[in-house]
């Protein structure tokens, strides 16, 4: 169970807010309504969340899951972990899986691609602290993707951070999207 309860009342801009949600996610979920009790920070969240970037030219699904899942495990946020692994077996093998839970190193996985190895280390660097980026690795970056696509893998990865930083603080616990729970092990 979270840290606190959800207000009792919401105001009729988030019901409305977490109906859409569980209309989109078939979830209702706890993190919307512990919001709730401060509704400049749902609104917020909800516009970081409803316009940040789900595919964008060479930015597949593919390329943004493998964002949001090493995120998701770098941050240890089981309810991250739960909700941007949905559908990971179609988009990723398993040896892909254990690279993003650091359990094995991409170069070690030969269907990653080396933009797909440089957008996980990136993300890797995003989510460390403190926050470093070699200047070669940068160059390498650079060379691999075009500036749009560094801020979408950059605004992506900090997106996912804020909710595995917001959902932890509150204490939320997974929501029960993936059947498969291989992360509560880790």
């Amino acid at each position: 169970m979270a840290f606190i309860h959800p207000p009792t009342r919401q105001p009729l801009f988030l019901r409305f807010g977490a109906w859409l949600v569980q209309k989109v996610t078939g979830k209702d979920l706890l993190p919307v309504r512990l919001l709730g009790w401060y509704p400049k920070a749902a609104l917020s969240s909800a516009v970081l969340e409803g316009l940040i970037t789900h595919k964008d030219g060479k930015l597949d699904e593919r390329m943004l899951k493998l964002v949001r899942m090493t995120v998701s495990f770098k941050a240890g946020c089981t309810f991250c972990m739960d909700m941007n692994s949905v559908g990971w077996e179609k988009l990723l093998t398993p040896a892909e899986l254990q690279v993003l839970q650091g359990l094995k190193s991409a170069e070690e996985v030969s269907s990653l691609s080396e933009r797909e190895k440089l957008a996980i280390e990136y993300t890797c660097l995003i989510s460390s602290t403190p926050l470093e980026f070699p200047r070669a690795f940068i160059q390498t970056l650079n060379a691999h993707f075009s500036e749009r696509e560094i801020v979408i893998l950059a605004a992506t990865a900090a997106q996912v951070n804020y909710w595995a930083r917001l959902i932890q603080a509150l204490g939320c616990p997974p929501a029960g999207f993936s059947e498969n729970q291989f992360f509560l092990d880790l």
